[in-house]
């Protein structure tokens, strides 16, 4: 069924002189299987939307449903407890929620907590663990004395480890070097293609064109555009008004149709561009 999003608001401490509107009447369906992505600027709702998508936040208003869970302002712990057990959410910098004396028992805690045996438990932490790329050599270490990107990795096997159905991303690449970048981009390619739906947030319109195959734009807590990628980024100048950007191969397709060259479509990729140019 995947995941619908129904004229949904979020107002933070409602009734509070701190009250504040951060969603406005979102609706957006994200297909069970598909790779999903939302941009915007910083404060445009995405990390407020991502919270609600696993029940870490209730909607305001409108309804939140996730295969055969609805949460509405009126829902129980017990359903966004059932709805954190299929939507695993990686924050950003999620290594700052490492906190077991070990790799292997850190990972290990979530399926635990859901009442999975201590040696289910661990196996689902040993299998996340090798998905991610960490060897077994550093299962006993203290997730501490890892490298950055290792402890992301870490962090990161923890979420699947509850064995999700939806894995939301939000700025998972944030911080890390290019290889780095690339190299969990490719994990989530590859759970994608395993049929895991993804939905992620993101700044890198190049991540948005290789990897998503539906784009929400968010601004000031509003939808203001949505489509796939390859129709999304032929709004270059609106895009660039909304100080967003587009795919670099896509910039520079258009820097070269101002300059006479003929493109029926920009390409949003660079298998796009070589097709593209190669039938020139």
């Amino acid at each position: 069924m995947g995941i619908f999003l129904k004229q949904v608001d979020y107002t933070y401490q409602p009734g509070t002189p701190f009250e504040g509107r951060a969603l406005f009447d979102i609706t957006a369906d994200i297909k069970s299987g598909s790779y999903t992505a939302f941009i915007g600027h910083t404060g445009s709702g995405k990390s407020t939307l991502m919270q609600l998508l696993n029940g870490l936040n209730l909607p305001t208003k409108g309804t939140v449903v996730v295969d055969e869970v609805t949460l509405t302002a009126e829902s129980k712990a017990k359903d966004s407890r059932l709805l954190r057990q299929r939507v695993g959410l990686v924050f950003q910098f999620p290594e700052s929620q490492l906190f077991e004396e070990t790799v292997l028992k850190d990972v290990a805690f979530g399926p635990k907590n859901f009442g999975v045996s201590d040696e289910e438990a661990l196996s689902r932490a040993r299998e996340a663990l090798s998905l991610v790329g960490i060897s077994e050599e550093l299962f006993e270490r203290n997730p501490f004395e890892l490298s950055g990107g290792q402890m992301r990795r870490v962090a990161i096997a923890g979420i699947l480890a509850m064995q999700p159905t939806v894995l939301v991303l939000d700025e998972p690449t944030a911080g890390l070097d290019p290889k780095g970048r690339k190299e969990l981009m490719a994990l989530f390619s590859d759970l994608h293609t395993k049929g895991m739906t993804v939905v992620l947030v993101t700044h890198v319109m190049d991540d948005v064109a290789n990897f998503a195959d539906q784009v929400y734009v968010l601004e000031k807590g509003r939808v203001i555009l949505s489509g796939s990628p390859s129709d999304l980024f032929q709004e270059v100048q609106l895009l660039e008004e909304k100080q967003l950007g587009v795919p670099q191969v896509t910039k520079f397709a258009q820097d070269l149709r101002n300059r006479g060259v003929a493109f029926e479509r920009l390409p949003v990729t660079i298998d796009e561009f070589v097709e593209v140019w190669l039938h020139e």
